[in-house]
């Protein structure tokens, strides 16, 4: 029997907990480490996994960049969760049917690589309540924005975690990776 693969879940967030709209807040930290450290999300995946916002926001970009990173995750599988969708029309996607925890769990089961799940904070909170995701690994930035959309919003259900791995870049962003406990 194969072992099951691993979802590892990678997320901006800033220092106050915020994971929305990094786009407007995340790129004055980005250099060669945090593009490493990206690009290790998905070095080891077959499989990106995303909510319906994120890969809409990722299809208008990444089918038009190129270099290793936009190679990836041009070609990669990508997974969309959404129940108002109906087709997903960029390079190796597809849309999962019914219930999103079913179709990971099962995902799971199937042989192949890493399963990486990037942005989509509603989708992520789902799989870490049903205790599906292996790693989450946070790129905490120095900043404060003080309102936005949290990744663990008031009255969230407690997750334990365990720090397996943190590496300070020198724009003072912390890359930090935890397993539930």
């Amino acid at each position: 029997m194969t072992a099951p693969r691993t979802i590892v879940t990678g997320l901006f967030i800033s220092l106050d907990g915020v994971v929305e709209a990094p786009e407007t807040w995340h790129f004055p930290y980005m250099n060669d480490e945090m593009d490493a450290a990206v690009g290790e999300m998905y070095a080891g995946a077959d499989t990106l996994l995303l909510g319906r916002k994120t890969y809409e926001s990722f299809a208008a970009v990444w089918p038009r960049q190129s270099g290793e990173l936009a190679d990836a995750i041009n070609g990669i599988r990508k997974l969309v969760a959404s129940t108002t969708m109906t087709g997903a029309d960029w390079n190796n996607s597809a849309v999962i049917e019914g219930d999103v925890v079913a179709a990971v769990k099962e995902l799971k089961r199937q042989p192949g690589g890493n399963i990486t799940l990037t942005g989509s904070i509603g989708l992520t909170r789902t799989l870490v309540a049903a205790g599906l995701v292996d790693e989450l690994r946070l790129l905490v930035h120095p900043i404060v924005l003080g309102t936005g959309t949290r990744l663990f919003p008031e009255g969230s259900e407690r997750v334990p975690l365990r720090l397996t791995r943190s590496t300070t870049f020198s724009t003072g962003v912390l890359d930090l990776s935890y397993q539930p406990v």
